[in-house]
């Protein structure tokens, strides 16, 4: 019965977009990782054609109860590009986040609310947001509130308090100067049992320590995490790609081509693990690009809080047969 659910489902939302045609469904985690089957999503996403006289595609995203999750426009159609405004939602319902995206970057105010609808949180991107500088916070703290509405953070200035997902614990503290993180700052997460403490200087991280559940500690300095990355970075890995791909025969005769979308787990050692097709193009194209990741040499693993961590990581792979 699963299969016929899940059909009756998104059909029942292609109705609500006033007959647009779908352009694709996805499933996915919550940190973004593709699966296969929607039983072991978290939310799915729905993209359907542009409006009459838009080149923007519209995205929409569903938690598995079919409440929205998010609204939005995207400049592409397989992996979104947002541009404009952008709602995220609840499971309840209400407004989560709103902000606006220029190329794929938030710009502009980026509001955050609790679930009574007053606001948590107002951050501001640059106009220069550069969303390639991985690892270090380009926002801006504008103001921070309680869940009555008093001001703990004003014009960037004041003491953050952030709170946990169910916005009854502190899990981090600090003053904010000019909206950047300035002098002590410390948390702790009851769930992972990770605590620490840090120091900055007009919002750069100086130096941290943290402590973790099985009582070991680490330090770090100028950010908490880095995600993983093949050595060398994009360049090399699209370099490593090329030279090791070998395009299948039958697929070249028969003109098949497009992009498989593979994911994968890089562990704490760099080791490329668990991988899996998440959008296939054929057979032997889809063998092909398992085979070349399976083989990667390891990776610069990633990092929160000064040590190594799992990351689970999605990668598109391009077949192309231009100039063959």
């Amino acid at each position: 019965m699963k299969p016929l659910l899940t059909t009756l489902l998104i059909f029942s939302i292609s109705i609500g977009f006033a007959q647009k045609k779908i352009i694709g469904t996805s499933f996915l985690k919550n940190n973004g990782t593709y699966v296969t089957v929607r039983d072991s999503a978290d939310y799915y996403r729905i993209v359907t054609e542009p409006d009459s006289g838009s080149a923007l595609f519209n995205v929409a995203e569903y938690y598995k109860n079919g409440t929205k999750r998010l609204i939005g426009k995207s400049k592409n159609s397989e992996h979104p590009l947002f541009e404009g405004p952008c709602e995220t939602f609840y499971k309840s319902g209400g407004r989560y986040c709103t902000c606006t995206y220029r190329d794929g970057a938030r710009v502009g105010d980026e509001y955050f609310f609790f679930p009574n609808g007053k606001t948590y949180l107002v951050l501001t991107f640059p106009a220069d947001n550069n969303r390639y500088n991985e690892g270090k916070d380009v926002s801006l703290i504008k103001a921070n509130y309680d869940s009555l509405g008093t001001a703990l953070v004003e014009n960037g200035n004041g003491y953050c308090k952030s709170l946990d997902e169910t916005f009854k614990e502190v899990v981090e503290e600090g003053n904010i100067k000019n909206g950047k993180h300035d002098g002590l700052w410390k948390g702790y997460y009851k769930k992972t049992k990770l605590g620490f403490t840090e120091n900055y200087k007009d919002g750069e991280l100086i130096s941290g320590t943290a402590t973790f559940g099985d009582g070991s500690s680490a330090t770090y300095t100028k950010t908490r995490g880095l995600p993983p990355e093949f050595k060398g970075g994009l360049e090399a890995f699209s370099k490593y790609l090329g030279k090791n791909i070998s395009y299948p025969k039958i697929d070249r005769e028969n003109n098949i081509h497009g992009t498989v979308v593979l994911s994968f787990v890089v562990e704490k050692d760099g080791k490329l693990t668990d991988v899996k097709v998440f959008r296939s193009v054929s057979p032997t194209i889809d063998a092909e690009a398992v085979r070349v990741i399976e083989k990667c040499p390891p990776w610069v693993p990633g990092t929160q809080f000064g040590r190594p961590v799992r990351v689970s990581y999605s990668v598109p792979v391009n077949f192309s047969l231009t100039g063959n």
